[in-house]
């Protein structure tokens, strides 16, 4: 943001600081666990998610970059099947057509941009 006063320019820094415990976070259906939300991004995990064969390929309106920390998953994405394991980060461009197939027990963490959680662009898949 910037203001402009008698020809000057200055520009305000916005200095918000959030702190999320992930142990009051509120959870998703999806069994996320909601961390940090900003303007333009937000944080979500995964911790422990059970294997399960997938749901349906679908699309969302936002950008997922992930990590994982422990556990496997594959991803489903444009023709290609990624394995995803400990130490493997990800990318999911929005619109772009995927599905998880969560292979061991996962814990993995997620960004989002513009954050997954507004405007309802976090419901699961029908």
């Amino acid at each position: 943001m910037q203001t402009t006063t008698n020809d000057q320019t200055q520009t305000k820094t916005d200095k918000t600081v959030k702190k999320v415990d992930a142990a009051s976070s509120p959870k998703g259906e999806m069994n996320q666990t909601y961390l940090v939300s900003g303007k333009a991004m937000s944080m979500r995990m995964w911790k422990k998610h059970p294997p399960t064969d997938g749901h349906e390929p679908h699309s969302r309106d936002y950008e997922t970059v992930g990590f994982v920390v422990e556990g496997k998953a594959k991803l489903h994405l444009g023709g290609q099947e990624i394995l995803l394991e400990p130490g493997d980060s990800w990318l999911v461009p929005a619109g772009a057509t995927h599905r998880y197939e969560i292979l061991e027990a996962l814990t993995a963490v997620e960004a989002t941009s513009p954050p997954a959680r507004i405007e309802d662009r976090d419901d699961p898949p029908s």
